[in-house]
Formats: structure tokens, sequence, C-alpha cells
């Protein structure tokens, strides 16, 4: 697969972390962000908070050498909106003719495919808060490469 093929598949990855962390974290009751599921688990805002941390990772592995930083959580709102706007930073890069530093396959393995695995956390403590994200056939959704903002496609198949 040629270069360009691959960060338009990184992006599209991109769009569908979008896409269903958009459906993760959205109308999550107040007191969700702060839950602790046990003593040794982060809540749902340091998970999403460290998806930022990933994603700005992500975006440093592709411009030139890896620098991890671990963020303090902010508020849910906050770390909602610093999600999207991470996504955008890094889709714009991928978007561009900016040579990458790393290989897509590399990001994807480290990063993005954390990402997507704490998405599905965040799921699985909405469901444990008693708040579930309807279940969806993502395969028929609704998911461009490129949009990897708040606003999705409202166009969704849910299951009953």
């Amino acid at each position: 697969m040629e270069e360009k093929s691959k960060r338009e598949f990184l992006r599209h990855t991109l769009a569908t972390l979008a896409y269903r962390g958009g459906k993760a974290i959205a109308d999550a009751p107040e007191s969700f962000a702060a839950m602790k599921a046990s003593e040794t688990t982060r809540t749902p805002v340091e998970i999403l908070a460290h998806i930022g941390d990933l994603l700005d990772w992500a975006l440093w592995m592709a411009r030139e050498k890896p620098v991890w930083k671990d963020s303090e959580p902010l508020s849910w709102e906050k770390e909602s909106k610093r999600f999207f706007d991470c996504l955008q930073k890094f889709d714009g890069f991928l978007a561009s003719d900016e040579p990458l530093a790393q290989t897509c396959e590399k990001i994807f393995q480290g990063p993005i495919a954390d990402a997507l695995t704490h998405v599905g956390q965040i799921n699985l403590l909405r469901r444990m808060f008693n708040s579930p994200v309807r279940g969806e056939n993502y395969f028929r959704a609704e998911i461009e490469t490129g949009h990897v903002g708040r606003k999705q496609s409202a166009n969704r198949v849910e299951f009953e």
C-alpha cells in the first residue's frame, strides 16, 4: 500500500475514533466523570485525559520524535473539547503534505489503537454507571475521512 493510501486509512481511523468516542462521551451524567470502578482504576475523566495525551503523542510521532506528557485532567466538558481538538489537529497534519517522521503502522499500533481501547473502557464504565451507550451497527455508520469534530452523523443504526 502506498504512503498516501496509508495516511488516508489512518485519517479514516481518526474519523472512526471521533464517531465512537463522541458517542461514548456524549450526554454522560455530570457525576460520571469521577466514577471509580475500583481503587486501582482511572476515573472516566482520567481516561478521557489519557486519550487526549495519546492523540498529542500521535501528532508528535508524526511530526518528529515521540514526546509523552501526562496531563492533569480537566473538567469532563473541557476534556471532551480537547478530544475533538486533538483529533482535528492530528487529522489536519495527516491531510497535509508534511512528511511523516514515523510510519503509519507504528502510529496506529501505539497511540491510536490504545485510544480506541480506552473508548471501549468509557463505554463499559457508562454501562456500570447505569447510563449505557446504545449499541450500534458501526459497519453501517456514516463515518467519513476528515470528519473528526464533535458533530457527527445523526443517521445511526442503533440496536433496540
